[in-house]
């Protein structure tokens, strides 16, 4: 017997045939369990089917068609031709007869009449048997040995000697009629009561004839092959309808996991993007809000809060919206494969709306860092000038004590001219020491110019004292030119003048502000943030180190006058304790200050060296953190070319290139020390206010922003392979067409992008076959790319083919299904939900089908059609 090509009877047949009287009778049993419908029967096999007209009607009863009308003759022509009709039929339905003709049935021959019942046995009885696209003995042997493989003492593994004791055919009887049999009570050491006792049950209960006889069964070394084939195909025939009811629920509560699986899925979906929605929109505005603090503290209070909000409340949030995409990834693949429509997140929460959100958070965020970088120099450079103002304030003021009320004096009416001419030369030495304090002036005004001008929170004080000083500034002015004109007034009358006191006080008072300039510069506060900057104040001071030789030749020039002083006064008589009438500056106050001064310079310089030492301190960390980013950015970079080339290139089984994505993910878990040591580098630097670093292209930002795109190309490349083995298991695509399904996607990846353009993809279509016309190509072009954006991806490719070489559930299935458990009823009741399916299930239908409202209902009536439609519409998530 061919299964492939048809039915071929040899004539070479066993040579026992006509000696095994079991297969005669079984043969006659099975032609009278079916001719019996028809009102009649045969007694003798070999002769009944001579002329013909039972063997038509035979045929007709089994197959439920007419064959053509039979010749009513006795003559021997006319039986041909009625075996000859039967046999036509036989041929037309693809059986392939050789050697049999109707001569030979017409003249009894007992091998060609057995070999023509098998053939049509095998033809109507056994062939429809197809038990996963077996051949149809391979089909009823593999059905047996599912229903009776929980069954002790039975193992069907051929249709002969396993079948002699009679428990396989109760086990059988059993498996789908329990309340028939008592299983439990058999014994294998019974088989002559086994065996009667599945006929009688099998006779009595099942309409299946005796076809078989115990004692020959028992008594055969090996029973007859064909004899047992077709009284079991008898069972199988017998127990269609439930088998046909278990494949039905079977289908249903597949369906049914399916969608119960894809809603839990879009439950976590909808709750996880709502927690991080809403985590976002509780960042932002705290990042948007960029409100001043006024002092330093406060700001460095602010960065060290955005500092724990990038390294711990971040972090877990990217990993959150990347798990939330491969989530819905993996969830719209499922609902692809299972030919459920695409989920669509409530409004607000869709990937693209996470994305948006995401995007104004990184922009928000990355204005933040910007924003309290520049206000903290800001508050530097603030706080750096208002101790300056303040301190030339406080030097100025400190000199102008007591200025207006000498200048308001009107001690030149009882002096002499001596006493006159020494306050006029007095006057003149005050007019250049204020002229001195010119600079000083406009220095404080300038400084205070600038405090507002950058916003500085006390500038009104600073504005207030700085108008005082202005103020006092205008009224000395106002004082020194009427005091230089009364003098002036008086100076006609007083000529004489000690030309040595002059001396002596215009050389001093420009000395002494000289010296009074120096101690301010050598107390001047500075900010600088290079090793330059420092380098250049440090040579400033080196310079004005070398003038001081100069200054004290200067220092001892004038002491020299007031010594000649001393010397002309003693020789004129006057007290050597004469006080100088033209300065207040006396040598005392120049050694003071002079010595002063020697002592600022050392000091001086000691801070300068601290701050170079702090310098050269913040350029070593710039180059530490340079030569850890200039090793890790263009690693993150390798990494991402890599997983980019891993992405297009085909390396053994999916669960291989899975492996090895697992193990390169490993690589790139581990390597995070190396981003957080780079991290407390970046601290360090920040917190030394260093805002530059000319030794790297690379900077935190870019370090964070590439290794959270790494951390997401990695865990986005795995999830398209698992979306890959998913789809290839879930519709049973082969390893071998996978790999072919990347080679033509990779070839045809021109640009080796990760996706086809529209062109490419259409010569890989035609590549393959397609006969593409353009409307066709427009259909399939809108089903692989529905958001026109000229790029197929793998994973629509391989959809497409998926789609056109494999078969996936529909509605029509699940409506034949539930049809089955309903006995073709146009609904079905809750016994028979609950009868048939799982509790899980059953209550899972109730709960959501609607009331059937046909005229033909019953009450409690569900309407499965409704159902069957609505799962595979739009979910009410």
């Amino acid at each position: 017997i061919d299964y492939n090509n048809g039915y071929t009877i040899d004539l070479l047949l066993d040579p026992a045939w006509e000696k095994r009287r079991e297969r005669l009778e079984t043969f006659t049993a099975w032609c009278n369990s079916h001719l019996r419908k028809a009102g009649t029967g045969i007694e003798n096999i070999e002769e009944d089917f001579r002329n013909g007209l039972k063997l038509m009607l035979l045929l007709e009863v089994i197959s439920g068609e007419r064959l053509p009308k039979p010749d009513r003759g006795k003559m021997r022509f006319h039986k041909i031709a009625n075996v000859n009709k039967a046999l036509d039929y036989i041929t037309s339905k693809g059986v392939k007869l050789v050697s049999i003709g109707a001569e030979e049935i017409v003249d009894g021959n007992i091998k060609m009449t057995l070999g023509m019942i098998w053939t049509i046995i095998l033809r109507f009885a056994i062939q429809d048997i197809s038990v996963e696209e077996t051949s149809a003995k391979e089909g009823l042997l593999l059905w047996c040995q599912r229903k009776t493989a929980p069954y002790r003492n039975v193992n069907v593994q051929n249709f002969h000697v396993n079948w002699k004791d009679g428990l396989a055919l109760c086990a059988l009887i059993h498996r789908h009629r329990p309340d028939l049999i008592d299983y439990a009570k058999l014994n294998k050491d019974d088989p002559l009561g086994n065996l009667n006792l599945a006929f009688d049950v099998a006779e009595k209960y099942l309409d299946i004839p005796k076809m078989l006889d115990a004692e020959d069964i028992i008594n055969s070394p090996k029973p007859d092959e064909r004899a047992i084939m077709t009284y079991v195909s008898c069972f199988y025939h017998a127990f269609a309808g439930a088998e046909q009811a278990e494949t039905a629920a079977n289908r249903i509560c597949t369906v049914l996991g399916v969608n119960q699986e894809n809603e839990s899925l879009m439950e976590e979906y909808e709750k996880l993007a709502s927690q991080l929605l809403e985590w976002i929109r509780r960042m932002t505005p705290w990042l948007e809000n960029k409100s001043p603090e006024t002092t330093m503290a406060a700001m460095r209070g602010k960065l060290e809060d955005f500092r724990d909000y990038r390294r711990q409340h971040k972090p877990p949030k990217v990993q959150e919206k990347c798990q939330l995409e491969i989530n819905f990834n993996t969830l719209q693949t499922k609902l692809r494969i299972s030919n459920r429509p695409a989920f669509m997140p409530s409004e607000g929460r869709m990937v693209s709306d996470i994305t948006s959100a995401w995007t104004g958070l990184e922009q928000a965020e990355k204005g933040y860092e910007e924003w309290l970088l520049s206000e903290i120099r800001r508050l530097e450079r603030l706080n750096h000038l208002a101790e300056k103002f303040q301190m030339k304030a406080t030097s100025h003021q400190d000199w102008s004590v007591g200025k207006d009320s000498v200048l308001s004096q009107k001690d030149y009416e009882s002096c002499s001219l001596t006493e006159v001419r020494a306050l006029l030369r007095k006057h003149e030495a005050f007019e250049s020491d204020l002229a001195a304090h010119q600079d000083r002036v406009e220095q404080i005004a300038a400084i205070a110019q600038e405090l507002n001008e950058l916003d500085y929170h006390a500038a009104s004080s600073i504005n207030e004292r700085c108008q005082g000083i202005c103020d006092q500034w205008d009224q000395l002015g106002t004082l020194t030119q009427k005091r230089r004109e009364n003098l002036e007034r008086t100076e006609k009358l007083l000529e004489t003048i000690d030309q040595l006191f002059l001396e002596f006080s215009k050389r001093s008072a420009p000395f002494n502000n000289w010296m009074e300039g120096a101690m301010e510069d050598l107390q001047d506060m500075f900010i600088v943030h290079t090793v330059d900057e420092i380098q250049s104040l440090i040579s400033a001071h080196d310079q004005f180190k070398a003038t001081l030789p100069e200054a004290d030749c200067e220092r001892q020039a004038i002491l020299s006058i007031y010594t000649e002083v001393q010397k002309i006064a003693q020789s004129y008589g006057i007290s050597p304790n004469l006080t100088n009438p033209y300065s207040d500056i006396t040598p005392a106050e120049i050694g003071l200050k002079w010595d002063k001064v020697k002592k600022l310079v050392p000091q001086r310089n000691s801070i300068l060296q601290e701050e170079l030492a702090r310098q050269h301190a913040n350029e070593r960390l710039r180059r530490q953190f340079a030569a850890q980013a200039n090793i890790i950015g263009p690693w993150i970079q390798t990494r991402m070319e890599e997983i980019g080339r891993s992405s297009v290139d085909i390396g053994g089984s999916l669960e291989d290139q899975m492996s090895q994505l697992k193990q390169f993910e490993q690589v790139i878990i581990n390597y995070k020390s190396n981003i957080n040591k780079l991290e407390g580098d970046h601290q360090h630097i920040q917190e030394s206010l260093v805002f530059d670093n000319k030794h790297t292209n690379y900077t935190m930002e870019h370090i964070r922003v590439g290794w959270e795109q790494l951390l997401t190309t990695i865990a986005r490349t795995i999830n398209e392979i698992e979306t890959q083995i998913l789809t290839r298991d879930a519709k049973g695509i082969s390893q071998q067409q996978m790999n072919e399904f990347r080679q033509s996607f990779t070839h045809f990846d021109r640009k080796k992008k990760g996706g086809m353009e529209t062109d490419d993809f259409r010569a890989c279509l035609i590549s393959m076959g397609y006969d593409l016309g353009e409307s066709e190509f427009a259909r399939i072009i809108s089903l692989v790319d529905p958001n026109g954006s000229n790029k197929v991806t793998f994973q629509s490719f391989v959809d497409f083919m998926t789609r056109e070489t494999s078969y996936s559930d529909t509605s029509e299935q699940v409506l034949a299904s539930f049809k089955i458990l309903a006995a073709d009823k146009p609904f079905i009741l809750l016994e028979e939900l609950r009868r048939e399916l799982p509790p899980e299930q059953a209550e899972y239908c109730i709960s959501r089908m609607p009331l059937y409202n046909g005229p033909d209902g019953v009450p409690g009536a569900l309407d499965y059609t409704a159902f069957s439609t609505a799962l595979y519409g739009e979910s009410d998530l």
